[in-house]
């Protein structure tokens, strides 16, 4: 059906408006600035498209979105950087090779006790066969994995990566994100939604936590870099060059993801994936895979939360898991979606740029507001200031989001550009 010339007219409206904003930008604070701002806020933008399709098409409550993002994100860094011909000449490589060989078989031998039951076993009996036999398999695993580790940073520092092109590592950030999510769901999907958040962010934080403590695989706190771009990089061809080609990539890439992504939502799949969502019981009635369905939108909406990560952590350059936090990667990213509008596509992407405009645009706007008032207030009232003003000013990003996201909340509950409902 055509879409409502008052529907038209509000996304044309909030677009210019939209633009302006990013034209003012770079009247202000300059091209290099800007468009570091705008390729962060397109891969920002990819991983809430991702988490809109989980949310806005199935309904599913993922709020582990930062475990996704930096497990893509470790991913490509393990892909793409540089070999350290270190760790191939010590004695840590065949031991983390026999370490991995050992893990391998432990996995495979905790899902064959798993399935027990088709061959007549009880199923309270092999749930504690699947423990017993998991605990133990830990256990022997981690013996062999200790010394292997300890070897490798005694010897090479940590193990490096492959030196493959970066396309390669995006694609492998895609990969593992979307397996990890594979594994969640088979444990996680059946779970009510507010037991499915539960587990999400406590699956997040034990990934962060392991990259973050695994010196001989991510060197820790040490951090990773520099990281390759996809394109030449600003010592090759200077900032506003180098960014503007990335830039360009970045955008290529969502455009092409949301094309796809709006294809599938007006074909059969996507009418089958908002009837689980709108009414799960009258779906499975009629003969739908209800959970099959599911984790099919749960493993994509992962993979490209991986994507958008690996997009994120190569253009920094730097990889460094504390840097990521739930703050940033994942209530950030639900307040896009949110604005935005869910199970709209186009409204994840508006909100998504916007929001993160206005993330990073508070702190330079508070500053200068805070610096004003001090002037001011020194000059006309005699007002002495604190001397943690400017630390002040910097915290106002978190205030101003919060702010945002009530008046968006209060006057449009939908998101600015909500999803469009065919009757």
């Amino acid at each position: 059906r055509a879409r409502p010339a008052s529907g038209l007219r509000r996304e044309i409206l909030l677009v210019a408006a939209l633009l302006t904003l990013v034209l003012l930008i770079y009247a202000l604070q300059g091209s290099a600035y800007a468009t570091r701002m705008l390729v962060e806020a397109a891969a920002y933008a990819i991983i809430a498209v991702g988490l809109n399709i989980q949310w806005g098409y199935a309904g599913l409550f993922n709020v582990g979105i930062m475990g996704f993002i930096v497990a893509g994100a470790a991913a490509s860094v393990l892909m793409t950087f540089p070999v350290n011909p270190a760790f191939w000449a010590g004695t840590g490589a065949p031991m983390l090779g026999e370490a991995l060989v050992w893990l391998i078989g432990a996995v495979a031998l905790v899902a064959l006790v798993s399935q027990a039951r088709r061959i007549g076993v009880p199923k309270g009996l092999v749930t504690a066969m699947t423990l017993a036999t998991a605990a133990i398999a830990f256990m022997l695993v981690s013996a062999k994995f200790d010394p292997a580790t300890t070897a490798i940073e005694a010897e090479a520092g940590f193990i490096g990566g492959f030196g493959l092109p970066v396309a390669v590592g995006w694609i492998a950030a895609g990969i593992v994100a979307g397996g990890i999510a594979f594994v969640i769901g088979k444990i996680c999907l059946g779970l009510r939604a507010d037991y499915l958040a539960i587990a999400t962010l406590g699956i997040a934080q034990i990934i962060k936590t392991f990259l973050k403590n695994a010196d001989w695989l991510t060197r820790g706190t040490l951090t990773v870099s520099p990281l390759p771009w996809p394109v030449p990089t600003p010592n090759e061809i200077g900032f506003l060059w180098a960014r503007s080609l990335y830039l360009a990539l970045t955008a290529l890439i969502l455009i092409v993801v949301t094309l796809l992504l709006e294809r599938a939502y007006r074909a059969p799949w996507g009418r089958m994936m908002r009837a689980i969502r709108d009414n799960e019981a009258a779906a499975s009635s009629m003969g739908k895979n209800v959970d099959g369905r599911r984790m099919e939108i749960f493993v994509l909406g992962a993979m490209l939360m991986g994507l958008g990560g690996a997009i994120l952590v190569h253009f920094t350059s730097i990889f460094d898991p504390s840097g990521f936090v739930d703050l940033n990667h994942t209530f950030l990213i639900w307040v896009m979606v949110i604005l935005g509008g869910a199970g709209n596509n186009r409204g994840a992407i508006f909100g998504a740029v916007f929001v993160y405009i206005v993330w990073t645009m508070s702190e330079p706007a508070a500053l200068s507001l805070f610096a004003l008032a001090r002037d001011w207030g020194s000059s006309w009232f005699g007002w002495v200031p604190p001397a943690d003003l400017d630390s002040r000013a910097l915290q106002m990003r978190v205030f101003v989001i919060g702010l945002t996201i009530t008046l968006v909340l209060r006057f449009a509950p939908d998101g600015v550009l909500p999803e469009r409902l065919r009757h």
